[in-house]
């Protein structure tokens, strides 16, 4: 009789990936392991890690788009290995963005003939976007001032300081000089008669903001405009406008169509929108397009030939992927204008049943505004025990990512809280939030204040006649705010 014996390495095909080896062991994690594992193995160790991330539905930091369709879902994993570069091997996905820029272009109301193409590009997003753009300012204000024999070594930019920290890169990448109007209390979006005055020779655009990233509200473009209009006439200096429209650029044109904004402006020389925000689509998708060719300055294009084909190119980077692109004009396709009227209308009813909700408990002052990107962004009436940082913080427990910030220059004494309405947060989700936010309010209510274990209780007891309202609540946002960033850096977060 012959006896038969298994081989050892077997035991490894008859194991579950829970029992083998490979997720007893501990991986090497900064430096590539000496031998392979087995491909489930991999897959669940990933896995596994992953699951200690935030639910991206319940990030009400992000304005980035965390829901698509099952059908979008699979045309971007079908198209997920094109190379958007590869422009002659795949012509149909060219064809697909300039489809794009031109719909999006229209719907900024480029003066565009029927038959005339419009001038844009897509980027990884508005970052990119935003240093396309001021790259074409900037040469087109040195060309100018060299056609003039004037110096042209000093650019400027004016913005308000409630901008996106891109416009700060690009301003220090590219050697450009940041001008920024400050805030006030009750006014966080730039002044247009102060960001007028700034003006100089030397601007070579000012960006006006539809949507700040602070609490959702449009600047005033229009004014903006007209007073340019007026001061351009008095000094023959044409100083150009910039709309950033990441996140406001897919919302305007749907639930307000008569606010004027975009290329109706005649001073509006070009435009940003993030298709990965309320254009809805994933992260990695944005758009800058120009209101004219003369406005893109022929010498940041460039010609390659070594693909296949002659083709023109105008982004910071190179290789990039073709789904996102797709996803996007699969949304344009598939919602059209009434598909998209209706998602934004929804959430900006989110956003209303959201801000009756904060409202009723009394607590909180709402800084945002109902007319802009629907955003509620609130901070508490009362700072004498607890601040927003503890919020944020105690919201997590329930899954909830809500983020808490001060604002910038000068209103940076000012803490909020603050709630980005997209298209997955639906209106059983807004009331679960407001009921959260309520057992928060009572939890905290029952817990020593942090303000007074910092201060002391005799210290306590007579700060109200030895400081200002203000210097107390910069004291504890400042010493909250290094608890925050030293838990972040023991759990190797940056």
């Amino acid at each position: 009789m012959v006896l038969s014996r298994t081989a050892t390495e077997s035991n490894e095909n008859v194991c579950s990936t829970f029992g083998s080896r490979y997720v007893r062991a501990a991986l090497p994690k900064y430096e590539i392991g000496e031998s392979s594992i087995p491909k489930d193995a991999a897959y669940q160790i990933i896995k596994d890690e992953l699951m200690l991330d935030g639910n991206p539905r319940l990030n009400l930091a992000s304005f980035v788009t965390t829901w698509m369709e099952p059908e979008c879902d699979k045309l971007i994993m079908e198209s997920i290995n094109k190379n958007y570069v590869d422009m002659d091997e795949y012509p149909v996905t060219t064809e697909l963005q300039n489809r794009c820029v031109n719909i999006i272009a229209r719907l900024f109301n480029a003066p565009l003939e029927e038959t005339e193409t419009a001038v844009g590009v897509g980027t990884v997003g508005s970052s990119e976007a935003i240093m396309l753009a001021g790259l074409a300012f900037k040469r087109n204000w040195q060309n100018k001032r060299k056609a003039e024999g004037k110096p042209y070594d000093k650019p400027n930019i004016v913005t308000g300081a409630n901008v996106q920290v891109c416009w700060e890169k690009f301003a220090r990448y590219f050697e450009v000089e940041l001008k920024e109007v400050k805030l006030s209390e009750g006014y966080y979006v730039m002044d247009p008669e102060k960001a007028a005055e700034m003006v100089d020779e030397n601007t070579i655009c000012v960006a006006a903001i539809l949507g700040s990233t602070l609490n959702g509200e449009f600047e005033d473009v229009k004014r903006l405009n007209d007073l340019l209009v007026k001061k351009n006439e008095e000094t023959g200096w044409n100083t150009p406008i910039h709309v950033d429209a990441a996140s406001g650029g897919f919302i305007a044109p749907f639930i307000y169509p008569e606010l004027e904004w975009d290329f109706r402006l005649p001073l509006v020389k070009s435009i940003n929108v993030s298709g990965h925000k309320y254009g809805l689509v994933y992260a990695g998708i944005g758009w800058v397009v120009w209101r004219t060719q003369a406005d893109l300055p022929d010498e940041l294009i460039f010609h390659i030939n070594y693909l296949g084909a002659d083709q023109p190119t105008f982004t910071l980077n190179f290789s990039k992927g073709s789904s996102q692109i797709i996803a996007q004009y699969y949304q344009l396709i598939r919602l059209g204008f009434e598909g998209y009227k209706n998602v934004m209308e929804n959430c900006r009813e989110n956003m209303m049943v959201l801000k009756e909700g904060i409202e009723k408990t009394e607590r909180f002052n709402i800084v945002s505004k109902d007319i802009g990107v629907p955003v509620v962004a609130f901070s508490l009436k009362d700072h004498s025990f607890h601040n927003e940082f503890e919020i944020s913080e105690m919201l997590r427990r329930f899954g909830w990512i809500v983020p808490a910030y001060t604002m910038p220059a000068d209103a940076q004494h000012i803490t909020v809280l603050r709630v980005v309405i997209r298209e997955d947060f639906s209106r059983t989700l807004a009331e679960r939030l407001v009921a959260d936010i309520v057992k928060v309010l009572h939890e905290l209510d029952t817990l020593p204040s942090k303000i007074s274990r910092k201060m002391g209780s005799e210290d306590f007891g007579n700060v109200k006649g030895k400081k200002m309202e203000r210097e107390k609540l910069m004291e504890v946002i400042v010493g909250w705010r290094k608890f925050v960033k030293d838990r972040k850096k023991m759990n190797g977060v940056c």
